[in-house]
């Protein structure tokens, strides 16, 4: 599968970081950086709402309401850039 994104050596550490979070609540599952786990039925509201949370704190980023975009959190790679779009804004 094409990646959504730009190989981009910045986004690697924000992969690995949100996959360990996935690891430790989908312990059964491992996830490719573009595959789509709310399309594969991974993920239901109270883990979307972790999601969101864990990417707050692990991030220092506060996730506004018009950021709730599911294409914003559909896959590691889509928040990797989500994360880093953040980050850079808050420069």
């Amino acid at each position: 599968m094409a990646s959504d994104f730009a190989a981009d050596d910045d986004l690697d550490p924000i992969v690995e970081q949100v996959r360990a979070f996935f690891t430790s609540a989908l312990p059964e599952t491992h996830l490719e950086p573009d595959q789509d786990y709310f399309a594969l039925g991974l993920v239901n509201s109270l883990l979307a709402l972790e999601l969101v949370t864990h990417v707050e704190k692990n991030f220092a980023i506060r996730v506004e309401v018009e950021d709730l975009d599911l294409d914003n959190f559909r896959t590691l790679n889509r928040i990797a850039a989500f994360v880093r779009g953040k980050l850079s804004a808050a420069r």
